[in-house]
Formats: structure tokens, C-alpha cells, sequence
């Protein structure tokens, strides 16, 4: 049985409603993974929700919900909020499913049987709007904390602790030994940063009951719950597990489906430049504490900002992902967040920015181009596709080449770049050969032919191209075409697919224009 392409996003914390971070991060991993089954590859696409700790349980309270009704009720609208974005996730994890719990139970008492956990007494203080414990260090020099922690209080209780400090030099060398383990490489730069430049401390893994009692139950001691970060983390091998994955069952004693897929190691967690401690510190010593390979890659994604600010709540700062798409499309929406901006820096989104791509190159550059070339190939051909000709057949296969090597490089905005290049190409040619002139003149009947074959080829080739970045436009130009399934496989990408005396359907806009 092969192993499948695995790819997961972070899980969100159900604690409010999603925003463009969550929607950039779901398209990305959406984009790669219909990419990567493009290519012909069989994939398993994860994504799901962290709905433990105390952040939900004071959230729970507030409303006077117990914390299951509550988290349902926010699931619903995240998973209406995935359909929304059309992802082709092949699985929802929700933490509070017993075959996430089950799992994160015998993981625990997998380490524990092997020395790896200890009990010690804490003393300092704990930000529990952070669900982080806080030291000396943490201090600002007038002796306050951080806003951004909350309300800061003084503790004294018992835990169970990781040893995380005997694994630092092994992960150091790991990484450094496997330079796409972490990307972009500045990401992997400031982890090694902060492992050569600080000594790990042990990770406090339970929280008290008589604190906490939103949380997997230790297995080994009932009077703590698991943190909620060592839960979370497990998701991307509970989940593994629950699909009947071999490489993860002997650390469990579960019942899985039926099904036996080969997933782990995943071959890239996407993530946000937030947590990049927890999956590229904590998560890889968890995993060879559980005796598991290491994924393939981390891949990290920065932060939108809204006009050159902060995007807040309380300023009103805030871009609201399925207001865009009720006005705009979901392909203009998904267009946008992966070509303004490519995966690593941050992001500055301005309305004026996504008004002027969506005319410049969604309504005058791939519309107005598929828009012409059918409907010439209507008014002077009937619609029928003329015999073949290869004019651009070299530029087609430059855009095909360069997508598929792109893909394969997880590079998106640089993938749509080279396919805009082939859009810009066509639309240029059209502007050179001037086919309503040639219509004029009976003898040039030939050179017509030639011409339109080239376009209504050029927009084939694209609706193949963009498949895994516009899947709804890309359909509907396939549709135009007359052509039958889904353009989903980029071996069609090969020029020459449409045949002589095909008869295309209706052309219609594709991104009708707005008047801003």
C-alpha cells in the first residue's frame, strides 16, 4: 500500500469566529493538496479544531453553556466556514472526538511508562490567556508583564513535566542536517536561534482538575487533565491512527475504521508563524519520544495585516473572508490571499489592492481573454474548433512545465505568476493577429483558423493550470469549451486537446466586471 501525500493545517481554537489568518491558511493547504492529486498523486488532506483548555472553558462559562455545547455549536459554523472555502479536506478532526482522546490517552501512558514524565511543584506565575506559565524572564524592566498575556497571577501547585532538555542537541542537529525540515529557511534560522541560544526547559504537560477540568484526562494520575498544546499536537497522528495507519498503530491499543491508510509521516504541516515553537520544538520531541518519524516539512505562513495596521476586533480593523466571497466570488477571494502574497512574509491587504487585481488580471486578463477567444470562435466558426495549429503550443508547455516544478516546490504565488504569463501571451497574440480583421478578408480564412485554434487551446490549457487555484473558474471554462469532467489532472495540460469539429458551449464572463 503506498503512502499517501499527507498535508494537515493547524487545528483552530474554537474560542471565536474565523478570520482571513484561518481562511489564508485552509486555501494554502487546499491549493497544495489539489496540486499535488493534480499531479497524480493520491492525497490525505486534514484540517479540525483544538477544543480543550481554558480559554474555552472561561468562554463556556461566559455563556452559561457547558463546554461540549458550546464547542458544538462553534463547530458548526467552522465547518460551514471549511465548505464555504470549498477545501477538499479529507478528514475534520475535532478534539473532543474519543478517537482523538483515546489516542492522546495512550500516548501519555506509552511515555510515562517510559520515564519520560515527572511530577515537580510550581511556583511563579500563570497567564491563562495564554495557557502559559511565566517566568523571571518574561518580566518587562519595570517589573510588570506583557499586556498581551492578560491578567497574570501567582501560582503554587503540582504537574506532571516533559523532559524536553536532554533532547535539545538532537534536534539541533536534525535540523540542521535536514534544511527543508522548517521553511521558508529565516523560520528555520530563528528556531535554530533560539535552540543554541537559550536551554530548553521541561514542558508542563497536566493542569490541576481542581483548575482545569476541560482537558483529556491523564491516564495515569485522574486528578489532572492533559495540557492543552501536548493534546492538540497529537491530532495529525490520532487521526493517522484512526484511518488504520500502521506506522502509528503499535502505540495504541485503538479500534479504527476500516479503512488502512499509509499517512505518517505527514509530508507538510502547515502552520502559522505564531506556534512555530510548538511544531518545530516540542512537536519533534514528542514524536521520537513516541518512537515516530518526523514530518517531512513545516511549512510556515505569515500574518495579514489591513492597510499597513494590525487587524483587531476592537478597532474594526478586520477583513470578514465570507463577506468578500457573498460579493466578489470564491475564486477572486482564494485569487487574492495566494497572489499578493507568497508563503512566509506578512501581508498587507487593502481594498483597493484586491479590487485593482480582480479587474487587472481576473476580469481583463484571464475573463476578457477566455471571453474573445470563444466567442470569435462562435461569430466566425460557429463554435466549431478548427484544425489543429501550434503557435503557442511552446508557450503553453513553458507554463505547464514551470507549474508542475512549482508545485512540487510547494511555490503557489510563483505557480500563478508563470500561469499569468501564458494569460498575458494569449491576450497579446490576439492583439497581434487582430482576428476581427482577418474576419473581413475571405482569403485569410486559414490564418483565422490558425488563430483561434491557438486561443480556444490557450484557455484549455489554463483551465487545467488553475485548477487547484480556481477550481470554480476553471470548471466553468471547461464548460464554455464543451468539454465533459473536471480538468484536474495536469497531464492534460499537453497541448493539443481539443480536436478538430469539437463543437464548444456558451461563452458567458467570468468574473463579471463591478463598478468601483
Amino acid at each position: 500500500m503506498s503512502k499517501r501525500f499527507y498535508i494537515t493545517t493547524a487545528i483552530d481554537y474554537v474560542n471565536g469566529q474565523p478570520h482571513l489568518g484561518h481562511a489564508y491558511e485552509k486555501i494554502i493547504a487546499d491549493v497544495i493538496a489539489r496540486a499535488r492529486r493534480s499531479l497524480g498523486q493520491e492525497v490525505f488532506f486534514l484540517t479540525g479544531l483544538d477544543e480543550h483548555g481554558q480559554k474555552v472553558q472561561q468562554a463556556a462559562q461566559a455563556e452559561q453553556k457547558n463546554p461540549q455545547e458550546y464547542c458544538n455549536a462553534l463547530a458548526a459554523d467552522w465547518q460551514a466556514f471549511a465548505q464555504k472555502l470549498e477545501l477538499t479536506n479529507d478528514d475534520f478532526v475535532r478534539t473532543t472526538q474519543p478517537r482523538h482522546k483515546e489516542f492522546v490517552q495512550a500516548t501519555l501512558a506509552k511515555l510515562n511508562a517510559a520515564g519520560h514524565f515527572y511530577k515537580a511543584t510550581y511556583t511563579g506565575f500563570y497567564s491563562a490567556k495564554e495557557e502559559t506559565f511565566l517566568t523571571e524572564k518574561d518580566r518587562l524592566p519595570d517589573g510588570t508583564f506583557d499586556a498581551s498575556y492578560g491578567e497574570v497571577a501567582e501560582l503554587k501547585e503540582d504537574n506532571y513535566y516533559f523532559k524536553l532538555g536532554a533532547q535539545q542537541q538532537w534536534l539541533i542537529d536534525y535540523i540542521e542536517a535536514n534544511p527543508d525540515f522548517i521553511a521558508p529557511s529565516y523560520r528555520r534560522n530563528e528556531v535554530l536561534g533560539f535552540l543554541k541560544n537559550n536551554t530548553l526547559e521541561d514542558l508542563c504537560i497536566s493542569r490541576p482538575l481542581a483548575r482545569l477540568n476541560w482537558g483529556i484526562p491523564l491516564p495515569f494520575d485522574p486528578e489532572f487533565v492533559t495540557y492543552v498544546w501536548f493534546d492538540a499536537l497529537v491530532n495529525y497522528t490520532s487521526i493517522a491512527a484512526a484511518h488504520g495507519d500502521e506506522a502509528v498503530l503499535p502505540h495504541s491499543t485503538l479500534s479504527t475504521q476500516n479503512s488502512k491508510l499509509s499517512l505518517w509521516p505527514a509530508d507538510i504541516h502547515v502552520i502559522g508563524k505564531d506556534i512555530v515553537k510548538f511544531h518545530a520544538v516540542y512537536w519533534p520531541i514528542m514524536l521520537k519520544a513516541m518512537g515516530l518519524a518526523l514530518p517531512k516539512q513545516i511549512l510556515v505562513h505569515g500574518w495579514w495585516q489591513k492597510d499597513g495596521a494590525k487587524i483587531s476586533k476592537s478597532t474594526g480593523n478586520v477583513i470578514d473572508p465570507i463577506a468578500v466571497i457573498n460579493e466578489w466570488g470564491l475564486d477572486a477571494f482564494r485569487f487574492y490571499v495566494l497572489r499578493e502574497l507568497d508563503i512566509g512574509p506578512d501581508g498587507n491587504w487593502t481594498d483597493a489592492g484586491f479590487r485593482s487585481r480582480y479587474q487587472a488580471e481576473l476580469a481583463n486578463g484571464l475573463g476578457n481573454l477566455v471571453n474573445r477567444s470563444l466567442s470569435m470562435l462562435k461569430r466566425y466558426r460557429n463554435g466549431v474548433v478548427p484544425a489543429k495549429s501550434n503557435e503557442l503550443a511552446a508557450d503553453a508547455a513553458k507554463a505547464a512545465d514551470e507549474t508542475r516544478a512549482l508545485f512540487k516546490q510547494g511555490q503557489l504565488q510563483a505557480a500563478l505568476q508563470s500561469i499569468w504569463g501564458l494569460v498575458n501571451r494569449a491576450n497579446k497574440f490576439v492583439d497581434e493577429t487582430a482576428p476581427f480583421k482577418l474576419a473581413k478578408d475571405p482569403a485569410q480564412a486559414q490564418r483565422l483558423d490558425e488563430v483561434l485554434y491557438n486561443l480556444a487551446e490557450s484557455c484549455r490549457v489554463l483551465a487545467v493550470l488553475l485548477n487547484p487555484f480556481l477550481p470554480g473558474t476553471s470548471a466553468k471554462i471547461y464548460a464554455q469549451l464543451g468539454l465533459t469532467g473536471t480538468p484536474d489532472k495536469l497531464a492534460e495540460a499537453t497541448w493539443g486537446g481539443l480536436v478538430a469539429g469539437h463543437a464548444i458551449g456558451e461563452p458567458a464572463p467570468l468574473f463579471p466586471r463591478k463598478d468601483v
